[in-house]
């Protein structure tokens, strides 16, 4: 394994990656003091992405994985059939849309207007930028191969 091969995209991209998982456990959501009535799943105070979103949770630790493969394949110079970091946006894109979904168009709990972002969730927003920047930076860096024509 040689980190040497590794570029400024790559940390960036980890970074990212590290910042999700913590942002993950950090308050995403906050139910308003002033109205006894707003819940989460019947609950009232601070949550996290985790308490919250059993599915999601599960794809945005996936995202996070990604980077430090990307990363992994990178140090140790394997092929690879496509160019380094497209799956990798790929899902970064994916996860920015999952996240700005759940957060913004159909915030949990009830009523939805006195759900509160919390810095949590602004965090995982910006890791995910980041895990994003640093894939596409690497996407720009790659060269495709040029196959014959006729070919898939």
């Amino acid at each position: 394994m040689d980190t040497s091969r590794l570029s400024r995209s790559e940390y960036i991209a980890v970074a990212g990656a590290i910042l999700l998982v913590i942002a993950l456990f950090l308050p995403w959501y906050e139910t308003s003091p002033d109205n006894a009535a707003a819940n989460i799943d019947g609950e009232r105070g601070s949550f996290s992405g985790w308490d919250v979103h059993p599915i999601v949770r599960w794809l945005l630790l996936l995202l996070a994985i990604s980077p430090i493969i990307l990363a992994w394949i990178i140090s140790r110079g394997h092929e690879l059939a496509w160019t380094r970091g497209e799956l990798t946006a790929v899902g970064a894109i994916f996860g920015l849309g999952l996240v700005f979904f759940n957060g913004i168009v159909s915030k949990p709990g009830e009523p939805s207007g006195q759900i509160s972002l919390k810095y949590g969730y602004w965090l995982t927003l910006l890791a995910i930028l980041l895990i994003l920047a640093g894939s596409v930076m690497r996407t720009g860096e790659s060269q495709r191969r040029r196959r014959p024509p006729g070919t898939f």
